[in-house]
């Protein structure tokens, strides 16, 4: 869209308070340069992922990238081996923890906020350059003793080297014959060499080599010829700590440009995540809301019929603009495009007319760039091919255009390119020339843009347009309303009602004297006075029925609500009865198990004493009768227990004391077994309800016993990881972790021996604080004791 008619309805200033809710530079570029879609899908999307940002701050507002930066620039200095300061592989580290994190969280939260997960996934999580960026750098930068064996064995002998020149000038310092010669009896050092501060006259008495001298020229600092050799060896290995550190570092910089692209890719999509994010803190700052999506097509009735205001193509309920203090911007309801395709809107001077056309198209912009609008829940608007806009005084002096010019030049281009999709804006149309000529040139040029099925809104103070307004096809009359009490506007918009003159009642409540308003009233023509009398007897009869609408809208609100109320009352009682028949029917069932239980401990003891089961099988006989009269008492909605007959080995079934899902893999008498998720576990048929059974292959004919083996996408209960090297670890065991939770896994056994306990430290330090784990504990006897670390996963929410 062009850039001068967003600027015109200063779209920008929203661009940038939308920057202002970004949290780095690589989401806040994508806000200020965010533009408005002419593509319904795209438009659709975006708004769907700025609701679902928006519920997702509702239940987690602490949200946020954590210390992101944009570090694509540094991604082509990689790439080319130029090598990466400590600093800037921190930053490279810290926004992949971020991305990494915020990837985790959306496919962890996936059912619900599903667009968001969709980018989460292209994000990769790169846990090695995360943990090698770790293990070698620490938080200030520092090159670690651990990032390399050369590195660690070049700094042990570096503090040897540098406590045996420290303990040889201790010596000499400490020497009394030398207390005279020294301007203190301190070592300090110059130019990378150990040296002692000697007075300038006794400089010769220690021989040495001079570093430096004082200010003063009070001070030489002399290296003793005993140290220079030592001095030497110091300085050498502080030589090679340098390439050492260099190496580490270069072989850091190989590794992130490896992976260049994909990090590139990361920001790319964690800035694109960020940045619905600020629309969602935006839409929460102007209490704004979805807009519903209408079609483009107008008008949507023939003519003589006129369809509810909710139903027009644009339908703003409350609409505010968002620039405007929301303690004194004055909400609007505006709608057009089902019976009219031009809405006129005429009225005073600083009356709010120029407000009004700025507000339905900033927020048709907003629409067009995934924004939440200030307005209603309910409000509706299309997305518009283009939006023309030809607001505010442009008269320029540079090229010797007046007032009237700009508007027509401006005009002209407009009528270039608007078409049946289009959205036109014109403050003040034939403004600035002799009103008659002004006057007839506007309805001209409403004319031409009712041929090309534009959606035009335009304001306008000529009396003519108003009857014109009238009479014409597709065009519908507005005013903002003005009070003559106070002599102030009121800024309300009244659809179908033009914009009354209030000259003589303004001048008349400003003590103009009598005799002089009835002259000018005099001086009206008949034709004038016919047309004011007209239009002000069609504005009261509007106004009474809009008056009868409002009485009738209310009184249906109220009928509504009592029925909403109702309806709570009754599902509240429902609900309170179905408790009870639940509370009733587990009491019994528990009653029930339990006398089922005496019996069965009652009959085996007969049976071992050879006395007769009879009295015990007759009091079983009278449980199992009770049981059947209590089994009815259940909720109407829950689907009738099925009788083990009738149950069958692969049905889908649900376990009501789990009040989960699965599939039956065998069955006998008072004895089920249950595939639930990943896992195996054995009931009572009757706490067995009967969900569905499957179409079978012939071929199908597995065994409903067996070893039970993972579902097809799990990755298996355990990662065998003996014999592995540290740096295998993470990537692996993120992977592992990943499929585990979304195969639906409850826990995993990370099998990694004992030995040495490196690998567990390894393995523990993955697991610390990652976002998919809830606890993690050594494994117990029977479990493989210290060389087994059993991970209980957080709940898959399918």
């Amino acid at each position: 869209m062009n850039d001068r008619y967003l600027g015109a309805l200063d779209y920008y200033t929203i661009t940038g308070r939308l920057a202002e809710h970004t949290s780095f530079s690589a989401s806040r570029e994508l806000a200020e340069r965010l533009r408005p879609s002419e593509d319904p899908e795209t438009v659709q999307e975006q708004i769907q992922e700025t609701t679902e940002a928006k519920a997702l701050l509702s239940v987690r507002p602490d949200v946020t990238i954590g210390g992101a930066r944009d570090v694509r620039p540094l991604m082509r200095r990689a790439e080319i081996e130029a090598m990466l300061q400590p600093t800037e592989l921190l930053e490279i580290r810290q926004t992949l923890l971020s991305c990494r994190s915020m990837r985790y969280l959306l496919l962890r939260l996936a059912d619900e906020y599903p667009l968001l997960a969709d980018k989460a996934l292209e994000m990769q999580p790169l846990s090695e350059i995360i943990d090698e960026i770790g293990r070698c750098l620490d938080e200030d930068g520092a090159v670690l003793d651990s990032a390399s064996p050369e590195l660690a064995r070049i700094r042990r002998d570096l503090a040897v080297a540098r406590d045996r020149v420290v303990d040889r000038l201790r010596g000499i310092i400490s020497a009394e014959r030398n207390a005279p010669y020294l301007q203190e009896p301190i070592i300090t050092e110059r130019n990378g060499r150990y040296v002692i501060p000697v007075k300038a006259q006794f400089k010769s008495r220690i021989p040495g080599i001079v570093h430096d001298q004082s200010s003063s020229g009070a001070t030489f600092f002399v290296e003793p010829l005993s140290t220079v050799e030592l001095n030497n060896r110091w300085h050498e290995l502080r030589i090679e700590e340098r390439h050492e550190v260099e190496r580490i570092l270069l072989a850091l910089t190989r590794l992130v440009g490896e992976e260049a692209e994909t990090i590139t890719v990361n920001v790319r999509v964690l800035a694109e995540i960020d940045l619905a994010l600020a629309k969602a803190r935006y839409s929460i700052a102007l209490r704004g809301v979805p807009a519903e999506r209408s079609e483009a097509r107008w008008p949507t009735v023939g003519l003589g019929d006129s369809p509810p205001a909710s139903e027009h193509p644009i339908y703003l309920a409350r609409a505010r603009h968002p620039l405007l203090p929301a303690e004194s911007v004055v909400p609007i309801d505006v709608y057009a495009g089902g019976d009219f395709t031009v809405l006129l809107v005429t009225g005073p001077n600083t009356g709010g007319k120029t407000v009004a056309l700025k507000t339905v198209g900033l927020l048709a912009a907003m629409n067009q760039s995934g924004l939440h609008i200030p307005a209603m829940e309910g409000s509706r608007l299309p997305v518009f091919s283009g939006i023309y806009a030809d607001i505010g005084d442009e008269q320029s002096i540079e090229q010797s255009l007046s007032t009237f010019s700009s508007h027509m030049s401006h005009i002209v281009d407009i009528l270039g390119h608007a078409d049946d999709r289009s959205l036109v804006l014109l403050d003040e149309l034939g403004a600035g020339t002799d009103p008659v000529e002004g006057s007839a040139l506007a309805q001209a040029l409403i004319d031409a843009f009712v041929a090309r099925r534009s959606l035009v809104f335009s304001s306008t103070h000529y009396s003519q347009l108003k009857v014109y307004a009238f009479s014409t096809d597709w065009v519908q009359n507005a005013s903002v309303e003005f009070d003559v009490e106070t002599l102030s506007p009121t800024y309300r918009l009244s659809i179908g009602l033009p914009g009354r003159s209030n000259a003589f009642a303004i001048a008349s409540r400003l003590g103009l004297n009598e005799e002089v308003i009835a002259e000018a009233r005099a001086l009206l023509s008949p034709e004038d006075v016919k047309s004011e009398a007209l239009l002000a007897h069609v504005a009261s009869a509007s106004e009474e029925a809009d008056r009868s609408r409002t009485e009738a809208d209310e009184r249906l609100t109220e009928v509504r609500a009592l029925e909403e109320t109702l309806r709570a009352r009754l599902a509240a009682i429902e609900e309170a009865r179905r408790q009870v028949l639940e509370e009733a029917r587990e009491e019994g069932r528990q009653e029930l198990d339990a006398l089922r239980e005496e019996i069965r401990r009652l009959r085996s003891g007969l049976s071992r004493g050879d006395a007769p089961a009879r009295p015990a099988n007759e009091a079983l006989q009278a449980v199992e009768q009770l049981a059947e009269r209590v089994a009815p008492i259940r909720p109407a909605e829950e689907v009738p227990a099925a009788s083990p007959e009738g149950l069958q080995v692969g049905d889908r079934v649900y376990v009501t004391s789990l009040k989960q899902s699965g599939e039956l893999l065998s069955l006998s008498d008072g004895d089920a077994e249950v595939k639930v998720g990943g896992f195996r576990l054995r009931t009572q048929p009757n706490r067995l309800r009967f969900e569905s059974r499957p179409v079978r292959e012939p071929a199908a004919n597995t065994s409903a016993r067996g070893i039970s083996t993972p579902q097809a996408d799990s990755p298996g209960m355990e990662l065998d990881m003996r014999g592995w090297r540290a740096e295998e670890v993470a990537s692996a065991l993120d992977q592992y972790l990943d499929r585990a939770y979304l195969a639906g896994l409850p826990w995993v056994h990370l099998i990694h021996g004992k030995g040495m306990g490196v690998l567990r430290q390894v393995v523990r330090q993955q697991l610390a604080g990652h976002p998919l784990v809830a606890s993690v504990r050594s494994g117990e006897q029977g479990e493989g004791g210290d060389g087994v670390t059993v991970v209980q996963l957080h709940k898959h929410r399918e």
